[in-house]
Formats: C-alpha cells, sequence, structure tokens
C-alpha cells in the first residue's frame, strides 16, 4: 500500500512540476486554439464555437486581444461579431454588430485571453492549496502504512 501510494504521490509531483515548466506553453497552446475557434466560428452547434461563445458570455470579453479579432474572420462578413459579445443582448442588432465602429460601443471590448489567463492563473494558488493538502495525507498514508508494516512483522517474530 505504501507503494502504491508513493507511486500516486510520485506521478502527482511530476505533473505538477511538469505544467509548470510548461506553462508558456500551455499559454501559447491555448491563444493559438482560441484563434483558430474563432477563424472557424459558425452558428451550427459546434463545440469550439459554444466554448468561444460560453467564454464571451461568462467572462464578458469578444476575441482574443479584443473585439476587432472578429473583423479577420469569415463569420463577421456573413453576420458582423456574434451576439455572445453583446453587452446587452435586447440592444444588439446585426445591423450594429457588422459595424465595427457602432459595435465597439454595444460588445465588450476585453480580449478573451488575457481575461482566461489571469483567471486561471489566480485560481492556481487554490489548486496549488489543495494539492498540497492532498499531497500531505497522502504522505501521511505512507508513513503510517510503513509503521503498520513494522509493527506486523515485528508480532509476527514475537508469536513463534
Amino acid at each position: 500500500y505504501a507503494m502504491l501510494l508513493s507511486l500516486i504521490f510520485l506521478i502527482v509531483l511530476v505533473a505538477a512540476i511538469v505544467g509548470f515548466v510548461f506553462r508558456h506553453e500551455i499559454k501559447t497552446n491555448f491563444e493559438s486554439n482560441l484563434n483558430l475557434a474563432l477563424k472557424d466560428y459558425n452558428v451550427t452547434a459546434d463545440r469550439h464555437s459554444e466554448a468561444v461563445d460560453t467564454i464571451q458570455r461568462t467572462l464578458h470579453c469578444c476575441g482574443v486581444q479584443n473585439y476587432s479579432d472578429w473583423e479577420r474572420t469569415e463569420y463577421f462578413s456573413q453576420k458582423g461579431i456574434p451576439r455572445s459579445c453583446c453587452k446587452n443582448q435586447n440592444d444588439c442588432s446585426e445591423q450594429d454588430l457588422k459595424d465595427p465602429n457602432k459595435a465597439k460601443l454595444k460588445v465588450f471590448v476585453n480580449g478573451c485571453f488575457f481575461l482566461v489567463t489571469s483567471t486561471m492563473e489566480s485560481k492556481m494558488s487554490i489548486v496549488a492549496g489543495i494539492s498540497f493538502g492532498i499531497a500531505c495525507f497522502q504522505l501521511i498514508g505512507i508513513i503510517l502504512s510503513c509503521c503498520l508494516s513494522r509493527y506486523i512483522t515485528n508480532n509476527q517474530y514475537e508469536m513463534v
């Protein structure tokens, strides 16, 4: 049991170290995937499009760096900026969303990339604290299982 807990502890430790070391690559990968999701955005029930809409509605943001990122997409030429960028859903018309100057007043102007990464970084202390607590419980379990093993071994020799 101690060996199994030690193995799990080492796997979690390696995963944490790898995540910390490659955090910049994770950000770069996220940014490129978000750009790709904007480029391929459409109205159909596409998972990537739904994810973009959810991020924009939840974090009150629009585009990757800012709302003007939508101007370089095929979706913008057809329908303008998506409604998920609107500050007020009732006050956004399709004509407003097709005109970048009018849209600037109706949509969230901040980009989503910075908001997502800053939200993730702000929550990292909570994740790190929970992980540290779990690691402490695992170490206590390893120590107690080793003590139990030694106790059982010592008692067997006394019984014989």
